[in-house]
């Protein structure tokens, strides 16, 4: 069922799955301790309703379908997983090399968006 929607509204949801999941990454400050499924999951509920047109296009029996919401679970347990897989970028590790001896702060980082995280915090520290 998830397969047989438009390209672009499969793009977007995986755009969605990302943006939620940093946003929440980010609000938890990337503490794996404090990640909690339940909490994400409504996370990324209250942001498709509120900021993703996908899916108020949706039509309402697709959003029904037990079968989408287990192709739906699916795919978003992939795009996380794509998320933390992603190396983080040689710029980004020496930026942070920098600002770790800008700030004196030392901050572990595993993936591009978690250094990204990273990055901005430091920053922060600097202003």
């Amino acid at each position: 069922m998830l397969q047989q929607l438009p390209t672009g509204t499969k793009i977007s949801i995986t755009r969605s799955i990302n943006t939620a999941f940093e946003q929440y990454m980010n609000e938890i400050d990337w503490n794996e301790d404090r990640f909690n499924m339940v909490e994400f999951m409504n996370a990324w509920s209250k942001y498709i309703t509120t900021q993703a047109s996908w899916y108020e296009n949706l039509e309402p029996s697709v959003k029904e379908s037990p079968e989408f919401h287990e192709q739906l679970a699916n795919k978003i347990n992939e795009t996380i997983e794509k998320v933390l897989e992603e190396e983080p970028t040689p710029a980004q590790i020496e930026r942070i090399e920098q600002l770790q001896v800008s700030t004196g702060a030392e901050m572990d980082f595993s993936c591009k968006a978690e250094a990204k995280y990273v990055i901005q915090t430091l920053e922060r520290k600097l202003s």
